[in-house]
């Protein structure tokens, strides 16, 4: 029901302020398979938060100096995992951002323990339809340079994805508009940080310091 001008719940803050607040110095991690769309929703939320947005694909490109296809061509994937683990502990400690990660950076454990402490983590959960019907065309997939492309979903998405459930919120990543999955970011990160989430379970972070 609308508040009054009168009503003192008319100056009540907007749940992107309120989500703020509670949040403090921690940031908002976005996991999740590629193709599932966290630099684009992550650009689009951190403008509803006004907090940096950083891409940490991006970030691992520019401290290597070369492209994360050459990465993995010239050293390797474990050698690619252990400096994307190092850029990763930098940027949860640079302050409140929404951070999107490449798809496996949250398999690693010492990863997920310091997005644990250090950020409230968002998975954008996709089926391999979508998944391949948004990546197919690109070429900057290391993983994905196969013989069949699709099955190479399939079992990552089989590896993944009861890792990805460690995530303290899911959000669903479709074909709908951009700012709907937005919307439904928000609303989740304002139940659990703010408590007006039903599920007693996913409020335990509004009392994290």
């Amino acid at each position: 029901m609308p508040e009054t001008a009168s009503s003192p719940a008319s100056t009540t803050a907007s749940p992107e302020a309120e989500i703020m607040a509670a949040l403090g110095p921690r940031s908002i991690v976005l996991v999740g398979m590629m193709g599932a769309g966290k630099s684009t929703i992550g650009r689009r939320l951190s403008a509803r938060l006004r907090l940096p947005f950083l891409d940490a694909d991006t970030e691992i490109e520019a401290a290597a100096g070369m492209s994360i296809p050459d990465i993995f061509e010239t050293h390797g994937e474990p050698h690619f995992r252990d400096g994307e683990a190092r850029v990763i502990a930098r940027l949860l400690d640079s302050g409140p951002a929404v951070l999107a990660t490449g798809g496996g950076a949250f398999m690693r454990e010492e990863t997920r323990d310091r997005i644990r402490d250090k950020a409230v983590s968002i998975w954008l959960k996709a089926d391999a339809d979508i998944i391949m019907k948004r990546v197919k065309r690109r070429a900057d997939r290391p993983l994905l340079q196969t013989a069949d492309p699709a099955a190479t979903v399939g079992r990552l998405i089989e590896e993944r994805e009861p890792v990805y459930q460690c995530a303290d919120i899911t959000i669903w990543s479709r074909d709908v508009p951009h700012e709907k999955i937005v919307d439904e970011c928000i609303e989740a990160l304002h139940g659990r940080l703010c408590g007006t989430a039903t599920n007693e379970a996913s409020n335990t972070l509004s009392a994290t310091p």
